[in-house]
């Protein structure tokens, strides 16, 4: 039903982001689900890694109009990141190349029309 946005356009989504934001080490942010649905499980990882860690909602779930703060380690450099995000009927989305050291907020909405997952970032 929903779909993600694949490596094409994540690329171009990549472009978009502000340089504004956290500076390198800062890559706390929120995630703000305006899609509609309960998102089950966010999965971030470094960059180009070959494996999701793990679920950073643990047994939670992030409904519609819910927002959700990621904080980092203070001794965390890393700023590019992907990011999975799960729905509860099992479709995903993924972002790649995530440069957390410029956004501190990422709003995620689902185009019924053309069944993508999109996010905004601030």
């Amino acid at each position: 039903m929903r779909s993600a946005f694949l490596s094409l356009a994540a690329a171009a989504f990549a472009l978009t982001l502000t340089s504004t934001g956290a500076m390198a080490g800062q890559q706390d942010f929120s995630i703000v689900n305006k899609t509609g649905y309960p998102i089950k499980h966010i999965y971030v990882s470094e960059a180009n890694n070959n494996s999701w860690d793990e679920d950073v909602l643990g047994r939670d779930v992030l409904n519609d109009s819910e927002s959700f703060d990621l904080q980092f380690g203070k001794a965390e450099k890393t700023c590019k990141w992907d990011m999975k995000v799960t729905y509860d009927d099992g479709e995903s989305a993924i972002w790649e190349d995530l440069n957390l050291c410029q956004i501190s907020k990422l709003t995620l909405k689902w185009n019924q029309k053309t069944g993508v997952t999109s996010a905004t970032a601030e």
